[in-house]
């Protein structure tokens, strides 16, 4: 199946300026985010009182200056990594009112884009328009053998799955793999929520500057060849977001709290470490509490160091906490939290 391409925009006007959760996000001198992905591994904290607790905490940093709640998807984990990140995103929408809700990623080969369309367009009624869609083609191997998607239909699934959805929220019937089909009801944000892609190559950057509004990643070189080919195509780029490590954790004592949630964030690195050793071929061997702590990809801050790191990510940044990262106990995550509101916050965002 082949649908006809799309344009990146449906009108002059969605070309001309960002969608209307996207200017909310943009209101801010720097974008607070809170990170949730809900593992819960046998020695961390429950995933029912997880979940409680993530969505209190969305509530508690909807009032007091977090902007962004976004959500990750893995599936078949042993430790319960969230595989229904719009199911959450649906709870923590009724408890909120400003937070933009960034889905990233959700791993659309593993799903009926229409039903995806749908259960976005039903969340973008919910929150009033607050949602923002990071597709991605998906790379742990275990999933694709749970779903019986072959790694080499990524590239088509992903451009067929984003026209698709594109297409639908249009509330027209229109023609899907010989089905006449119709998605209602229609998002409440014009054009439907922005559609972005994330990836890991060049090839991928180029196909968000074909078929997406923006391309999500770490890396600026990757950013670079989404800038070019988008800008050759005619259509505006997103700007370069510095999206940071995806974690940060405020303490008066980075010692003491470096021994407390160090093993859980040492379990967070070496999960991901081994589905990339899957991919590589090469042999996977854990890593140590001090191990991961010298990569630096885990920076655990004074409230004077989180605020030059801030700083740091400029004002198309972002700072991203993950309070319950690795199934860490919840009290531990609220100390950093409101560590960060009441010394860090006011000193980057003072408005």
């Amino acid at each position: 199946m082949r649908l006809a391409v799309l344009p990146a925009f449906d009108d002059e006007s969605a070309k001309s300026q960002y969608s209307v959760s996207f200017a909310r996000q943009r209101q801010r001198m720097t974008n607070i985010v809170l990170r949730f992905d809900m593992r819960c591994p046998s020695f961390g904290t429950p995933s029912n009182e997880l979940y409680s607790e993530a969505i209190s905490m969305c509530e508690w940093g909807d009032q007091n200056g977090f902007n962004i709640v976004q959500f990750s998807e893995h599936h078949g984990v042993e430790d319960g990594y969230l595989p229904s990140p719009i199911v959450l995103g649906a709870a923590v929408a009724a408890r909120t009112e400003q937070m933009l809700l960034r889905f990233a990623l959700i791993t659309l080969p593993f799903h009926d884009p229409l039903r995806i369309a749908e259960d976005l367009a039903v969340l973008d009624n919910i929150s009033n328009g607050r949602v923002h869609a990071i597709f991605g083609g998906g790379y742990a191997l275990h999933e694709f053998d749970m779903f019986g998607i072959s790694p080499k239909d990524r590239p088509q699934l992903m451009e067929e799955g984003i026209q698709t959805i594109r297409r639908a929220w249009r509330g027209e019937a229109f023609e899907y793999q010989g089905r006449q089909v119709r998605i209602t009801p229609t998002p409440i944000q014009p054009n439907g929520p922005e559609i972005w892609m994330g990836g890991n190559s060049p090839a991928a950057a180029r196909r968000a500057a074909r078929i997406c509004q923006g391309f999500y990643t770490a890396e600026k070189d990757l950013y670079q060849h989404y800038f070019d080919e988008a800008t050759r195509l005619g259509q505006k780029p997103t700007p370069w977001w510095d999206i940071g490590f995806g974690f940060l954790h405020v303490s008066e004592d980075p010692e003491k709290t470096w021994q407390a949630i160090g093993p859980f964030l040492a379990h967070e690195l070496n999960s991901y470490s081994e589905w990339t050793a899957q991919i590589t071929g090469e042999p996977f061997q854990a890593l140590d509490v001090d191990t991961v702590r010298a990569t630096g990809l885990y920076p655990v801050l004074t409230p004077e160091q989180a605020i030059e790191y801030a700083k740091e990510r400029g004002t198309d940044g972002n700072v991203t906490l993950h309070p319950l990262c690795g199934g860490m106990p919840p009290e531990l995550g609220w100390e950093s939290l409101r560590l960060f509101v009441d010394e860090v916050l006011p000193a980057i965002n003072p408005a």
